[in-house]
């Protein structure tokens, strides 16, 4: 069992608790969600690819990262510096996330930048769950969801609940099973093989041409200086995900203008 399926098993443990009628109704209620795709794509004709700045304590690859770091802290500090958005870990056993911080984020300490919740997403409780607690947007990874139908209805699901869907894709077949979603509006490309671990740019370089200029593409994994941005911009990405060259850099808001573009401006 690689660990991508140890992550679905575990989801499917925590799916299993959730009421999902209570918190579709919770969802429903909830404050109308901000424009993720929008802030993104404000900065789309500019020199640099907008910043989505991540939260991230640890991963299964790296292992842990940041334990002691100051989330709410960190986000202010993303603000501040550029960022356009923010990616928060809320998945507890594999990333040291949680459900919390999100919810924290948007509703206590009140940030005015979108926030995008990072999980495995694979039922449609846990995009109502997200909902609830705050979240602009749902992660959708297409290697987690290999029924066409299933992967339809949950991106479905996050547009009627008007959260801006960042489908995520590996490599040429997951794009095509993305390119066939309808009102698929934002494709994020991870440059980390999901199988071995290896980190590449050049897996968002062969996967872009295949995407239509009228759907934003965000580059996910690999990008840790100005100069890999730099790259990025070349091929016309809209966005860059990024949280371990942050998280780990001796100064924070300097790492986040540098790749945010602001320290050039």
């Amino acid at each position: 069992m690689n660990i991508l399926e140890k992550i679905i098993a575990q989801k499917k443990l925590e799916i299993a608790a959730l009421d999902a009628s209570a918190l579709r109704r919770a969802a429903e209620q909830s404050p109308a969600p901000r424009d993720f795709l929008a802030a993104i794509k404000r900065r789309r004709f500019a020199p640099r690819p907008s910043l989505i700045a991540e939260l991230k304590r640890a991963s299964p690859s790296k292992g842990i990262l940041a334990p002691h770091l100051d989330l709410f802290q960190v986000a202010d500090i993303y603000t501040q510096n550029g960022a356009a958005a923010i990616s928060v870990l809320t998945d507890e056993k594999f990333f040291m996330g949680k459900l919390e911080t999100l919810r924290d984020l948007r509703f206590t300490h009140q940030s005015h930048i979108a926030p995008l919740p990072k999980d495995f997403t694979i039922d449609e409780s846990q995009i109502y769950e997200a909902r609830a607690n705050g979240a602009d947007a749902i992660l959708l990874i297409a290697a987690a969801l290999t029924d066409d139908k299933h992967f339809a209805d949950l991106h479905a699901c996050a547009l009627s609940l008007g959260l801006t869907a960042l489908v995520e894709v590996h490599d040429e077949a997951e794009t095509e099973r993305a390119l066939k979603l309808k009102d698929v509006k934002l494709i994020g490309i991870n440059n980390r093989n999901l199988a071995t671990f290896e980190v590449s740019l050049a897996t968002t370089e062969r996967l872009r041409p295949m995407i239509s200029p009228e759907i934003a593409v965000v580059a996910e994994s690999g990008i840790f200086t100005a100069a890999d941005v730099e790259r990025l911009a070349n091929i016309n990405i809209d966005a860059i995900l990024v949280g371990e060259a942050l998280v780990t850099s001796d100064d924070i808001p300097a790492k986040v203008r540098e790749l945010s573009g602001m320290e050039s401006q």
